[in-house]
């Protein structure tokens, strides 16, 4: 490292920990102070700066990870949490990935560091201890910067919300995260985040009937796919194109097929473009939970939804197949993914407002989260009108970044006018694509998807 980092190796409180202090001090804990062997050279991505320096490794657990540091560091560290989740077991492109799209934070002067998680799958608190394990590394092998923000992207919002509450001063014996932002996030917690997924499933079947097939063994929906049975995107899609043609010009769709895809558009509430994916998610990532995480039974349930939108709801709604969420299934779901609004540095949050992934009536959801957990006051979420799920825009990132570090700094609450304001002057650095809308507030995620009972 250049000898303008901050000073290099392991910080005292980690020593002291791993020496076994019996004198009451406080001490770290957890992940970061597991014994973690040290990082390796690595190339960095074409979009990383040329002068940057990239590190690579695996931990204990088995996560791949990156590091990049910039050549004029401003002695900040970017911990990132992605999204997905994948699927597959992990390997180190994802990480390589991450760092390709989340370059623009090394080229605005922060080191940046990215697990690809230990595994893949819907786990949150895992993949936040592989997040914090990456912290302790970053900070034994390379530097201990100057503050540490928590960056969770989609469903890594979760986990960056998740591992904000799990990972403090009371729990770590100092101050792990200085600030959190949240970029497109699944900010719903896994009971509330995907019950519209169900929904589709419902739906879809009422409409299609082919999956499963009146052939094949019935199974509930809820399970996604039972344990024992393999399925590829590319399966789901032959049903769902044998059904409504997304793969063919609207032109070239029969009426009927035009006719069901607006009652699932409708019914639903996400474009024509989303459905094939949503479909996806609720069968493979579906199976993972019910199969993996949850003991065979499901956390989701329709009971009570009253689906609105078709040319006839009434038969619709007694047409739909209807689940009952487990209850074990259910808490311990909820235990492992819901935010309980307890995280004790601001946080900083953006949406675009238009995302068909990341709903943006679930900011409202984790609005009335962090309220409820007497966090409210260190939330601050704004909004933009353009961009897409995956990446808004390059002065959208720094512009925050700003924002957070001067409220984590001098105490001084950002405001979304503030906030859009200042990102007209990043465009002269980092190109056009502000679209922040200051006066925007997301509506009730009851407004999106429909209530429904829930285990007590």
């Amino acid at each position: 490292m250049t000898s303008h980092l901050p000073k290099l190796g392991l910080p005292l409180l980690a020593l002291l920990a791993l020496s076994g202090c019996g004198d009451g001090s406080l001490v770290l804990q957890g992940p970061s102070t597991s014994n973690e062997a040290a990082p390796v050279m690595a190339t960095c991505p074409a979009d990383v700066p040329a002068d940057a320096k990239c590190l690579s490794g695996r931990d204990s657990k088995g996560a791949f990870y990156m590091i990049a540091v910039p050549a004029k560091w401003n002695g900040i560290l970017v911990m990132h949490a992605h999204g997905g989740p994948d699927l597959a077991a992990p390997d180190l492109e994802r990480s390589m990935e991450d760092l390709t799209r989340w370059s623009i934070m090394v080229k605005s002067g922060y080191a940046w560091a990215g697990s690809s998680y230990r595994q893949g799958g819907v786990e949150v608190r895992a993949a936040a201890e592989d997040t914090e394990r990456l912290r302790g590394i970053f900070r034994k092998h390379v530097a201990v910067p100057t503050k540490t923000i928590l960056h969770g992207q989609s469903w890594g919002a979760g986990v960056a919300a998740k591992g904000a509450e799990m990972f403090t001063v009371d729990t770590v014996g100092e101050r792990p995260y200085d600030g959190v932002l949240l970029t497109s996030g699944v900010l719903g917690g896994g009971t509330r985040s995907y019950d519209f997924r169900l929904d589709l499933r419902v739906v879809y079947q009422y409409l299609c009937g082919n999956h499963p097939r009146p052939s094949e063994q019935p199974y509930a929906l809820n399970l996604g796919l039972p344990a024992n049975v393999t399925m590829k995107q590319a399966d789901v899609a032959l049903r769902v194109n044998e059904c409504l043609a997304l793969n063919k010009p609207a032109a070239e769709r029969t009426p009927e097929q035009k006719a069901k895809i607006q009652t699932i558009v409708n019914v639903i509430k996400i474009p024509e473009s989303a459905i094939q994916s949503h479909v996806n998610w609720a069968t493979m990532h579906f199976q993972d939970i019910s199969a993996k995480r949850t003991g065979g039974e499901s956390p989701f349930g329709n009971e009570g939804a009253v689906y609105t939108g078709s040319a006839d709801d009434a038969a619709l709604n007694a047409g739909v197949l209807r689940y009952k969420a487990n209850p074990a299934a259910y808490q311990t779901f909820a235990t492992d993914t819901d935010p309980v609004g307890k995280i004790p540095v601001p946080v900083l949050s953006t949406k675009w407002i238009s995302d068909p992934t990341a709903f943006v009536e679930l900011d409202s959801r984790f609005r009335e989260v962090m309220d409820e957990g007497g966090s409210g006051g260190r939330l601050v979420q704004t909004f933009t009108t353009n961009g897409t799920h995956s990446f808004i825009s390059d002065p959208t990132y720094p512009t925050l970044m700003d924002a957070l570090l001067q409220w984590v700094n001098t105490g001084t609450k950002p405001t979304p006018a503030g906030i859009a304001s200042a990102c007209i002057g990043m465009e002269a650095t980092y190109g056009k694509g502000c679209s922040f809308d200051a006066s925007y507030m997301s509506p009730a995620l009851s407004t999106r998807v429909a209530p429904r009972q829930r285990p007590q």
